[in-house]
């Protein structure tokens, strides 16, 4: 059983729920159109006393509250009748931690902490995370950020409690939001669940015969590391001849005062982060043997009059060699002291080329390694790309 689950969170107990709750007047019609089974324990004094307390923004009340009624009664919202189903039909421990993941908006956050202080009083352990950019009046920063950043916290979550731990509850937030948690999902071996508030139980989605290309995202490990870290590439400052149409699913185009920028996709955020996770977790199964320290050579220079970029390309080739145990040797191959470019390793032909770039001038230089592969090639370009970040 799962002792870790991951709640995406939306509105639905503020709008309609809170919002609707009725004028003393009004409570006798509001009651017939609850549900029939709910309506035995949605007195006039429970209700009068939740709208008040709602009032008065006590979040603390209204979790009191709620914790009088049963979880299945659909005032208590999406996130508890969800819940209260998967714990019911033992999906999940009946303690499990509970890990909210609300948007970045006010009424998100009031919601999370609505059930964080329901659960408290169950003895359940919470985590609320707020998930930054994650919001609706701003369509393309939710997709191009907030879409992205759910995508790296729900994988970071799993990777840290791990996968046959964790169960992810889709039921509530933005229809985006539930998609992408369902993809996660799938991608990360973790299953999903969700609730409808018509379904009369919980459902489990099936597992997808869906195939992620490991061999794809070593290959271009580098450039999806680069957009992973900044918003936007210039595409200009990026060397495309290389380009696998593969890749068109996980990046998207954005034209900018006549520039062409490239953006990692929601999708692509989904790829990126499950194999980059796999492969720190596997990596020593897909790398080549260890070169002995005897066996390397010093880096290489080629002849050319390198002025100020000397020594930090000197710096850089030295620590490859000495800090990855499967390179043998690094020599520059191109220079270009008026060239931009985005600083990356790649596959060339059959050779492993680092793109080493300060923003006015790239050195290129080719990595020598112990693969005899192309599986151990694409695995060392992965593991260069992920070591490339602390090396400079």
């Amino acid at each position: 059983m799962k002792n870790t689950l991951i709640c995406t969170v939306g509105t639905s107990l503020l709008r309609p729920n809170l919002f609707g709750l009725p004028q003393p007047e009004n409570y006798a019609a509001w009651l017939k159109q609850q549900p029939s089974l709910d309506q035995a324990y949605l007195t006039q004094e429970m209700i009068s006393a939740l709208a008040t307390a709602f009032a008065k923004k006590e979040t603390a009340k209204i979790a009191e509250l709620l914790f009088d009624l049963p979880g299945s009664t659909r005032l208590c919202g999406a996130e508890i009748n969800s819940i209260h189903d998967l714990v019911a039909h033992r999906y999940c421990q009946e303690r499990c931690t509970l890990i909210f993941c609300h948007s970045d908006t006010v009424e998100g956050r009031q919601v999370a902490e609505i059930l964080r202080d329901y659960y408290v009083l169950q003895d359940y352990q919470t985590i609320l995370w707020n998930i930054e950019d994650l919001q609706d009046s701003d369509p393309k920063r939710f997709r191009t950020k907030g879409l992205r950043n759910l995508a790296k916290k729900v994988c970071q979550i799993v990777h840290e409690r791990m996968a046959d731990y964790c169960a992810i509850n889709a039921t509530g937030g933005y229809k985006a939001q539930i998609a992408i948690s369902v993809l996660m999902g799938q991608a990360l071996g973790v299953p999903i669940y969700y609730k409808h508030e018509l379904f009369s139980e919980i459902i489990a989605f099936p597992p997808m015969p869906i195939s992620l290309d490991h061999a794809l995202w070593m290959k271009h490990s580098g450039l999806l590391a680069v957009l992973d870290q900044k918003d936007m590439l210039r595409e200009a400052d990026l060397d495309l001849n290389d380009w696998d149409e593969r890749l068109e699913t996980l990046i998207e185009r954005v034209e900018i005062d006549g520039e062409t920028y490239l953006e990692i996709s929601p999708t692509g955020q989904v790829f990126h982060e499950t194999f980059k996770g796999r492969f720190e977790s596997d990596r020593d199964q897909f790398l080549p043997p260890a070169v002995p320290k005897a066996s390397k050579s010093s880096p290489v220079l080629s002849d050319h009059s390198w002025g100020n970029a000397r020594e930090p390309i000197l710096r850089l080739m030295q620590r490859i060699t000495d800090d990855a145990p499967f390179v043998r040797a690094c020599r520059t191959d191109y220079w270009n002291p008026d060239l931009s470019r985005v600083t990356l390793c790649r596959l060339k032909g059959e050779e492993i080329e680092c793109i080493f770039s300060n923003g006015s001038w790239t050195v290129k230089m080719i990595i020598e390694t112990s693969s005899s592969t192309p599986g151990q090639r694409e695995a060392c370009i992965a593991n260069l790309n992920h070591r490339m970040r602390q090396w400079l």
